[in-house]
């Protein structure tokens, strides 16, 4: 078994045992304060049934249940009176209405990946572990007492708590894709930014209502956060709909019979792969994704096409121009300038290009010249570390290498959605 798949393993099977161990702890002594466990349960799993819409990509499609979740972990007292229901009864009440606020999606085929429901038992099992034993026990009251120390306690556990989500999440994709670890934790860290850091102060606040003024307080405090999900949600899709413009953008030049079918999508899902493993991010591997789809554009303005679409066949002169004419095609169609330098940027000698150029070279070349068949594609890497003196980077070609080693684009894109 792969090193990868033992990561996965492992990450599952604890979440695995620790709800397990929730719930056969919970059935056979019976359930503390089932007022708590119902209305924390109810707001999980109607929280879970609002991901619809999510994009299968979202880093936290059920911000609601998140939220629910780690407020019930972090729940000392319930309308002044001290709560019992500790770190397994926790782990119960979240693991039991997650299961049942998904089950719809699932019938749908559209329910969350295993790794998911693994990193939210797991996380909110650390969220309880470090606040229900201390206050049960009457440490938390007695050095912070309940006033704006305490709210700064349960801020910092939530803190500590998404650290330990992203942590998880990295490690677990990194197991799945062979990405540098380094990168996948910066976008991780990153999100926590966005709808990461609403989950964890609607937490707190859910937390800190409830103990005040009771059960009352949860579908009030849960109306912002849903509100931020809706913004959130169509942000979201203008994104795609920006997205899904320049992807008929650069279809463009195969119905005008200038370059291959697929040819411009294969190219952005390869450069993508291969700039996160060379430690690409957030915006900068946007900025690649959209440079890759659009980069053969230039190819419109021509007069005669290129035969079969492979600019890489080109001398560098020619090359040059068609870089330079999908650049100015580029800006005229109002996406970030980044995008459309990158474009023009591409045929440059590596040495004066940047980064997401010189990936948007390599890749394209491998892509016009591999055709169909292992030898071909061996054929083609070969050419490209032959060119590696001056049109191709070598620590490029390395990388995309290794990431057609581990099966490609699409061996990326099936674990990044599994």
């Amino acid at each position: 078994m792969r090193p990868g798949a033992l990561t996965v393993g492992a990450v599952r099977g604890a979440a695995l045992l620790l709800g397990l161990a929730g719930l056969g702890a919970t059935l056979w002594y019976g359930v503390d304060e089932p007022g708590n466990a119902l209305a924390f349960g109810t707001l999980v799993a109607l929280g879970e049934l609002a991901r619809w819409g999510a994009a299968p990509q979202e880093r936290e499609p059920a911000p609601l249940g998140a939220a629910g979740s780690l407020a019930y972990a972090l729940l000392g007292t319930s309308a002044g009176s001290a709560t019992t229901h500790g770190v397994l009864q926790t782990v119960a009440v979240v693991a039991a209405a997650g299961l049942a606020g998904i089950v719809p999606h699932i019938a749908r085929g559209r329910g969350p990946g295993p790794d998911h429901l693994a990193r939210r038992v797991l996380t909110v099992g650390f969220a309880a572990l470090c606040f229900q034993p201390l206050y049960n026990a009457g440490a938390v009251t007695e050095h912070l007492g309940q006033g704006p120390a305490y709210a700064l306690f349960l801020v910092l556990l939530l803190v500590l708590t998404a650290l330990c989500d992203a942590v998880l999440a990295a490690l677990v994709l990194r197991a799945r894709t062979g990405f540098p670890y380094g990168p996948l934790l910066r976008d991780e860290l990153r999100a926590f930014l966005g709808i990461g850091s609403a989950v964890c102060a609607t937490g707190t606040v859910m937390a800190l209502g409830v103990a005040a003024a009771g059960l009352w307080a949860l579908p009030v405090l849960a109306v912002p956060l849903l509100l931020t999900q809706v913004s959130f949600r169509r942000y979201a899709a203008v994104r795609t709909v920006n997205r899904q413009t320049m992807a008929s953008l650069a279809r463009a030049t195969e119905i005008a019979g200038c370059t291959p079918p697929g040819h411009a999508h294969r190219v952005a899902a390869l450069s993508a792969a291969v700039g996160r493993e060379l430690g690409l991010s957030g915006t900068e591997l946007t900025v690649l994704e959209h440079a890759a789809l659009m980069h053969d554009i230039g190819q419109l303005s021509l007069v005669d096409p290129v035969e079969g679409g492979a600019t890489a066949l080109l001398p560098a002169e020619e090359q040059r121009r068609i870089a330079l004419l999908g650049g100015e095609v580029v800006r005229r169609t109002g996406v970030p300038e980044a995008v459309a330098v990158v474009v023009e940027r591409q045929a440059d000698p590596y040495r004066e290009q940047p980064r997401a150029a010189r990936i948007v070279r390599a890749v394209n070349a491998y892509d016009d010249l591999a055709g169909d068949g292992a030898g071909a594609a061996l054929g083609a890497l070969e050419r490209l570390r032959l060119g590696t003196a001056r049109d191709y980077h070598p620590d490029v070609v390395e990388c995309l290498a290794r990431v057609l080693a581990r099966g490609g684009a699409t061996g990326v894109t099936s674990a990044v959605a599994g």
